[in-house]
């Protein structure tokens, strides 16, 4: 191979990784398996059942695996609502894994409280990275919308309760967080700009 040729290939090879393909090649998660969320307000146990929403399932497994939800702030927490997180703090690797879009599961499971979901947009096949519990019977809310859970918190909801909620909702509908500054700036953006934020210290799978 000439040189010319190795430096076609390795900027093509680039090119790949950047266009939206995923940062690693994901495994099936197994049928059952618990994850625990260190966070700046206790321990968090969610116990993940694959045959609820496999693809979500998976996913989540993978990103935990990569250390993905560490550090992750709960940037959007709503009272009698939801609490999510999922922008993790290098706004570079947030770029690499946002663009990694997942299919849509088949609602299976209703939103109940303590319930562990993908954030849905409102285009199908686009679920990427955020995550919310519901701290509220949400099931005649999202249900019909397309929010599947595929776990549920078996410790610990009450410190999922008790983190910083009082920002309310995001810009630019709320004086909270702005999901697109985050997105670009990072945890530099959350501390300096909503310092009372909690955040998941460490997400790992536990036995």
């Amino acid at each position: 191979m000439t040189h010319r040729c190795a430096l076609l290939l390795s900027i093509l090879c680039a090119l790949a990784a950047c266009s939206g393909s995923a940062p690693v090649k994901e495994r099936p998660a197994p049928a059952e398996y618990k994850v625990k969320l260190a966070t700046t307000k206790g321990d968090v146990v969610i116990l993940v059942h694959r045959d609820w929403a496999p693809i979500g399932a998976d996913h989540f497994y993978n990103l935990v695996k990569h250390g993905y939800y560490d550090n992750n702030a709960f940037f959007r927490a709503l009272k009698d609502y939801i609490v999510q997180w999922g922008i993790n703090g290098d706004p570079k690797v947030y770029a690499r894994w946002d663009a990694v879009k997942i299919k849509d599961d088949p609602p299976k499971m209703p939103n109940k409280i303590g319930t562990v979901v993908f954030a849905t947009p409102s285009e199908p096949n686009q679920r990427t990275t955020h995550i919310f519990i519901n701290i509220h019977d949400n099931s005649e809310n999202l249900d019909s919308r397309g929010f599947v859970p595929f776990g549920e918190v078996i410790l610990g909801l009450n410190n999922i309760m008790n983190v910083y909620m009082d920002y309310g909702e995001g810009a630019p509908d709320g004086q909270g967080p702005s999901q697109e500054e985050a997105a670009h700036g990072g945890n530099a953006y959350f501390k300096k700009n909503f310092p009372k934020l909690d955040y998941i210290l460490k997400a790992t799978v536990i036995p």
